[in-house]
């Protein structure tokens, strides 16, 4: 009975030590992923413009919930077309949509585009990377099929 009493003891202490680092870890919710960036980048640009495919809703993990997709390719900050962008491609960055209300950002890549098909029954994405992400050393963009499952990308296919 001391023995289980002293478990017990040791794992309250245990959840109330870690329980503040688990909630830490998690990411805060974005009630609109669009207008989140598009604050940001104007509060550190002195001039900005959005291009059409700024901001691109889609339910890309299949739940029925539209999620968000930011291209910052797509911006033009100070003059500077494209400028968060280099020879890796530009930065995207994708927002699953909560059912308790809100966004998480859940990736970010530096992608050169992708593509979003039909593959197997499942929408997925075939992102445009460069070639060291297929474990390459060549000029050829590698093209990583990957599908998200609730927030987690799942990689099905390098090529």
């Amino acid at each position: 009975m001391r023995a289980k009493t002293t478990f017990l003891a040791v794992l309250q202490i245990l959840l109330l030590v870690l329980a503040p680092s688990a909630a830490f870890s998690q990411q805060s919710l974005v009630m609109d992923p669009e207008r989140f960036e598009r604050e940001h980048f104007t509060k550190i640009c002195k001039q900005v413009s959005f291009d059409e495919g700024f901001a691109t809703p889609r339910d890309f993990n299949n739940d029925g919930i539209m999620d968000m997709i930011i291209d910052e390719g797509k911006i033009t900050c100070d003059g500077e077309n494209r400028y968060l962008c280099n020879d890796e491609g530009c930065p995207s960055n994708f927002y699953v949509q909560v059912k308790e209300g809100g966004y998480v950002l859940v990736a970010t890549a530096r992608i050169y585009g992708y593509d979003y098909i039909m593959r197997f029954g499942n929408m997925v994405f075939v992102l445009k990377m460069p070639a060291r992400y297929c474990d390459r050393d060549d000029t050829e963009p590698c093209k990583m099929t990957v599908r998200v499952r609730g927030t987690r990308f799942v990689t099905i296919k390098k090529e």
